[in-house]
Order: C-alpha cells, then sequence, then structure tokens
C-alpha cells in the first residue's frame, strides 16, 4: 500500500533549498516537524557523482552511479579497496551466481596482473535470512547447520572453478553487535526511527532526494509486508523476531538484522567510510545496493560512501528472457554443470561476452567455448612441437609475425583497460592465433631456416594472457592423472611407437621400375609385411585418445599431449 504525505509535509518541502532538513515523526496520530542544519548531515540536494581523489589507475570502468565510464581512481596508490555481496547459503550455488563470481574474479585478476594493482577483496556470507529459516523449518534442522554446510559447498564450487577466495569472509552472525551498534548511530543521526512492534527502519525521507542515487525511484514502491512503516520506500535495519526464529538481544527487543544492513556494517568495519569498488549481480542493484548507499552515508555522515558500482549481466537459458535461478527453478547446479564441462571451458564462456552484459547459457553456447579452447589449445601444442624440431614447416615470415605480437600485446593492453573487455581481449588473441597458424603448416620437405623464437615468443604471450584468465592451458588441475610418471609413461609409448612406425614407413629397398621407360615408379608404398604394424600404430593412437592420451603423426615423427578424457583437439 502505497502512503502519501501529508500536505503540510509537502509543503514544508520547500525549505530543503533553503538549506536546512525536515526531520519529521509522528506519535499518537500528532505530526511533529523539525529541521535540522543540512552541514550536520551527508546529504546533498543533488545525486552528482564525485570522482574520488587519488590515483589513476589507467583503466576506465562502467560505473553504474553516473552509467557511463569513468576513470579508476584509487585512493591509495596500486590498493583497490573492494567489497562484494556474496550468497545467501540456503541451497546449493547454480550457474549463474558462478557467472557473476567468475567475471569479477577475472576483473580483479586483471588488476592485479596486468595493472599492479593489490585488490583486497572482502565478501559477506548471508548466514541468516527468511530463506534460510523458511528452508531449515522444512527440512527440520537448524539454521547454523543449514548455513555452515552450504557454505561449505559454495567455497568447494568457487574453487573448482578456480575463483580467488576473498583476502576474508565474513559470516553476518559473527558481527552482530557491529551491526546493533551501526543501527544506533543511523538513529542517533537522525535517519532511522523504531516502531512500537520492535522494528527499525531507515527513514528514506531524512535524506531527501539522494535516494536513488543507482535507480530512478519514480513509481517505484517499498518492501510488501510492513504495517508500521512511515513511507514504504523505508527499509528494515532491525526485525523483531518472531516465534520459533533464531534472535539476539539489541535495545529495541528481540530480533535479528535486515538484509541490507549487514553488507554497510561488515564492509565499513573493515574499510571504514571509503570503498573503491562495490560489485554485485545487477538485481542487486535495488533495492539493495541502493539502500546500502543510504544507510551507509548516513552512518558516515559522508557524502559518496561507495565510489564505483560495479554490475555483471544476468545468465538466461537460451531462448528465455528469465534469468537462471533458484525461484524460477530453471537453475544448473554448479556440481552438475563440471560433470559436463570444465573450469577452463566455462572460464572461457565467461570472456566472450563483456562482464556487464547478459549472457544465453546453452549447449551451443558452451559447445563454442570449447572450440575456441581446443583452437588455442592446438595452437599452443603445434608452436611447441615446432620450437622442438618435431613439426616440420617451410620458412615463415618471421617480421611479420613479431610485428602481429607486437600489435597483439597493445591491443589487449588497451582492450583490458577500457572497461576490461574480453570480448576485444580474445579476438585479439585468435586472431594472433590465426596468423601463427598460417605459418605453422606441417610440410614433408623443408628447405630453408627456422624461426622457432618468434613461435616461442607467440606461445608465452597466449599462455601468458589465458593464465591472466585462470585459463590452465597446460590443464594441470583438471587432468588429476596426468603425474610426472604417467608423463614419462606415454612418452616411452610414445617414443617406442614412433620407431615402430618409422620401421614399418619404410619403402621397398629397390623401387619398381615402369616397364616401358625403364624408369623408377616415383610413388613409393610401403613394403607389404609391414604394413600389418602401420595399422596397429593407428589404432594405437585412435584408441589412446579416448583415454585422454592424443598423438598426433607429423610425417614419421609424432607428438603428444594428454588432453581431458574424452576430448579431441584441433589439429
Amino acid at each position: 500500500i502505497k502512503m502519501r504525505l501529508p500536505l503540510a509535509l509537502v509543503a514544508n518541502v520547500r525549505l530543503l533549498n533553503s538549506g536546512l532538513r525536515i526531520r519529521h515523526s509522528i506519535h499518537n496520530g500528532v505530526i511533529k516537524t523539525s529541521l535540522l542544519s543540512s552541514h550536520n548531515i551527508c546529504s546533498r540536494a543533488e545525486r552528482k557523482w564525485i570522482k574520488p581523489a587519488g590515483f589513476d589507475t589507467g583503466v576506465k570502468t562502467y560505473n553504474s552511479l553516473t552509467k557511463q565510464k569513468e576513470p579508476l581512481v584509487l585512493a591509495q596508490e596500486r590498493i583497490a579497496t573492494w567489497y562484494s555481496c556474496g550468497p545467501t547459503v540456503y541451497d546449493h550455488a547454480h550457474l549463474g551466481h558462478a557467472c557473476s563470481y567468475v567475471r569479477f574474479d577475472i576483473l580483479q585478476r586483471i588488476l592485479s596482473r596486468i595493472f599492479e594493482i593489490n585488490v583486497i577483496h572482502v565478501m559477506v556470507i548471508t548466514d541468516i535470512d527468511d530463506k534460510i529459516i523458511q528452508r531449515s523449518l522444512e527440512q527440520n534442522i537448524s539454521p547454523t547447520v543449514l548455513a555452515r554446510m552450504h557454505e561449505e559447498e559454495f567455497k568447494r564450487d568457487m574453487q573448482a572453478l578456480r575463483v580467488l577466495p576473498p583476502a576474508v569472509y565474513m559470516r553476518v552472525t559473527d558481527n552482530i553487535p557491529q551491526i546493533v551498534a551501526f543501527i544506533k548511530r543511523i538513529i542517533g543521526n537522525g535517519h532511522a526511527y523504531v516502531t512500537s512492534q520492535g522494528n527499525v527502519y531507515f527513514d528514506t525521507q531524512s535524506i531527501g532526494n539522494r535516494y536513488g542515487k543507482l535507480v530512478n525511484l519514480g513509481g517505484i514502491a517499498g518492501e510488501l509486508g510492513a504495517q508500521d512503516k512511515r513511507d514504504p520506500r523505508d527499509f528494515a535495519l532491525w526485525k523483531a523476531s518472531k516465534p520459533h526464529e533464531p534472535h539476539w538481544e539489541s535495545p529495541w527487543g528481540q530480533g535479528r538484522p535486515g538484509w541490507h544492513i549487514e553488507c554497510s556494517t561488515i564492509a565499513s568495519s573493515v574499510f571504514g567510510s571509503q570503498l573503491d569498488i562495490h560489485s554485485g549481480g545487477i538485481d542487486l542493484a535495488f533495492p539493495h545496493h541502493e539502500n546500502e548507499i543510504a544507510q551507509s552515508e548516513a552512518y558516515h555522515q559522508c557524502e559518496q560512501w561507495g565510489n564505483y558500482f560495479l554490475h555483471s549481466g544476468h545468465l538466461h537459458l537460451k531462448g528465455s528472457v528469465e534469468k537462471m535461478s533458484k525461484s524460477l527453478k530453471n537453475y544448473v547446479t554448479i556440481k552438475d554443470f563440471l560433470k559436463s564441462y570444465t573450469a577452463n571451458e566455462f572460464r572461457l564462456f565467461c570472456l566472450l561476452t563483456r562482464y556487464r552484459s547478459a549472457i544465453d547459457y546453452s549447449d551451443a553456447s558452451m559447445n563454442e567455448a570449447r572450440s575456441t579452447l581446443s583452437t588455442i589449445s592446438a595452437f599452443c601444442h603445434n608452436a611447441q612441437a615446432y620450437m622442438q624440431g618435431h613439426l616440420q614447416c617451410q620458412p615463415t615470415e618471421e617480421g611479420i609475425l613479431w610485428e602481429r605480437l607486437s600489435a597483439t600485446q597493445s591491443s589487449v593492453r588497451k582492450a583490458l583497460a577500457d572497461d576490461f573487455d574480453t570480448p576485444k581481449t580474445m579476438d585479439a588473441i585468435m586472431s594472433l592465433i590465426h596468423h601463427g597458424n598460417c605459418q605453422l603448416q606441417p610440410a614433408t620437405k623443408v628447405d630453408g631456416p627456422r624461426s622457432p623464437a618468434v613461435f616461442g615468443a607467440m606461445l608465452s604471450y597466449v599462455r601468458e594472457i589465458m593464465g591472466v584468465f585462470e585459463v590452465d592451458l597446460l590443464d594441470r588441475k583438471e587432468v588429476h592423472d596426468s603425474s610426472g610418471v604417467l608423463n614419462n609413461v606415454v612418452e616411452e609409448l610414445v617414443h617406442f611407437r614412433s620407431k615402430v612406425r618409422k620401421f614399418a614407413l619404410s619403402v621397398e629397398d629397390q623401387a619398381p621400375q615402369d616397364p616401358h621407360t625403364g624408369s623408377e615408379i616415383q610413388k613409393r608404398h610401403p613394403q607389404p609385411d609391414r604394413v600389418p604394424l602401420l595399422k596397429d600404430c593407428d589404432a594405437l593412437r585412435n584408441n589412446l585418445a579416448p583415454l585422454g592420451v592424443h598423438i598426433k603423426d607429423r610425417g614419421t615423427n609424432s607428438t603428444w599431449e594428454i588432453t581431458r578424457r574424452g576430448e579431441t583437439r584441433k589439429d
């Protein structure tokens, strides 16, 4: 139900322009209005973003506060304070969650590895919430036990996807005293009120039109279900306890924190009154992040608490306009996903779109990522084989490749500095690989100098950039059985096979002659009694491929690599 301000209060809004702020309250149905000097509060009439003073990183990022790209300026040189909203641990994490966490993990790695910025990342775990309470009642277990189970599962999922853990995870239930103190100060600053039911609400009218920094609030109603609020936009800082719910003591009676206050409190407990970067999915912009901003600036009495708000786009099932979510029951758990695809492939999938764009998930889009990864891996394998002398090619245009490499390095850095443009980065990498592949064509007869150095440089750079994104081209973490012992066994097996195959391919000592001309017939064949050996060599190669050992025959030489079981590589 939307509430309207009494006309007397509406008239008094004019006083806002005179440097005074209205504070009103209702007692026994009587409206009381008081004026507070604006210099004692952290509000300004307009919602204008203030460019931070500090150190320019050379990076531009899209800031949800301004709806445009802004130079990323940090308060401390080469140090970025970063807060992110973690999971509400009442169920399995799904691929929609993973997409957001992987995308921001990639951004943090770019800042760290490319721009040499030390990212200090803090994440909150919401371990008390309406959904947690409801699910614990359904399963007849303690809310604490339920939350711990899913918290550990979430951490395992993130590790499987190679998401760097934050500097610290913070649980809501470990910070109740800090949250109570945070709320008390907001009340003391005149920006919250206590109701007769024991609830505490943030007073959105107390900050005028500063409420709505992230979104246009025209026509937006507030949280439903509460009957004791002054304004529908007001939101709960403290919820009075209900029967059979977990609760904590407070000056306002037994209860538990509201959802938004936990993030403001915990972020402030670590980073104080200034935060460089705040991240989360686009669905958190309102009301969660909007409310975080309001209560944090009311607490700190500051004009701008968070300098940059970064939001990731939703993950959609292809053909659906709805985001992947638990409530819609259209989700894929991370554990189930990793039965069909690898962390490498999912990270490639995320790299192929901008982090703030919506992304369609389907078998086709995952196969595109798998194909791209296969092309990159095949190039790295072939470049290595060429350097080792196992792959014979005609002389390459070395100067052109050096120029291509230099241009790629420049364009990649430029793309990543432009709001972390990973699709443009991947285009540049794939273009470099294409030009390298054009000059890595096998030749049976080689005449001229070789150019292993340029391919070594290209190989190192491709591995370096993909390593920044934590795409492991060596499959060290996904091929669990590729130990040093196994590598040596495969090496000996392939070496033995190569000798047998070379013997089987040797032609007859005396080539047959054309009876009409007396000249040798140019086409030569293996000796007939050696053909079965050649077939057995081919059969061994084909049989090893499904087991993860991929052998490539290069004339009379052979190279090999261990791949994910069942995967094939592009030659």
